[in-house]
């Protein structure tokens, strides 16, 4: 589905932003947000599933340092093309598995055209469930370990003025 930036109002710009960055670590941060955006903590969670089910907002969660909470990697796996949803189905299916997408270029042209993230609560288990999952899906499973971490700031400022004119 296609959206406009007037098709959002101020509370859902509101909470587009918040959610880029400053997500209170809290018992109940849907409320924190409502008490700071001026609303009630029913219409957050509301406005978040609407935004989700858009496709405006994919996830909404914490990002934190993989390595201080377990072990993590990422892997790709070949699949043939008319099959890739499929084996992302199955894929996303799995224990531990975040941020399963389809790439192009380079790695693409390497066969490799499934990539994703599979966390565990440490190595062994991740082993473990790297080795279930490839029996499961037939395909040997590309692992690549982090050597070295770097932070990258994925948020973005929305110049909400200049798009209403678009």
């Amino acid at each position: 589905m296609h959206c406009h930036p007037r098709d959002f109002d101020s509370l859902d710009r509101g909470l587009i932003d918040i959610y880029q960055r400053g997500l209170p670590v809290c018992t109940r941060p849907f409320l924190s947000v409502a008490e700071r955006l001026g609303t009630s903590e029913t219409e957050v969670i509301a406005r978040l599933e609407r935004l989700h089910s858009l496709d405006v907002l994919s996830r909404v969660g914490p990002v934190f340092d993989h390595a201080r909470a377990g072990a993590s990697l990422l892997a790709a796996v070949a699949v043939p093309e008319e099959t890739r949803d499929a084996f992302a189905a199955l894929i996303n299916a799995a224990p531990g598995v975040n941020h399963n997408y389809a790439r192009e270029g380079l790695a693409r042209e390497q066969g490799y055209n499934l990539w994703f993230v599979m966390t565990a609560p440490d190595e062994p288990e991740l082993e473990a469930r790297l080795d279930a999952l490839e029996a499961h899906l037939g395909v040997p499973i590309l692992r690549l370990p982090m050597l070295e971490g770097y932070h990258i700031d994925l948020s973005f400022p929305i110049p909400w003025a200049e798009l209403e004119c678009t």
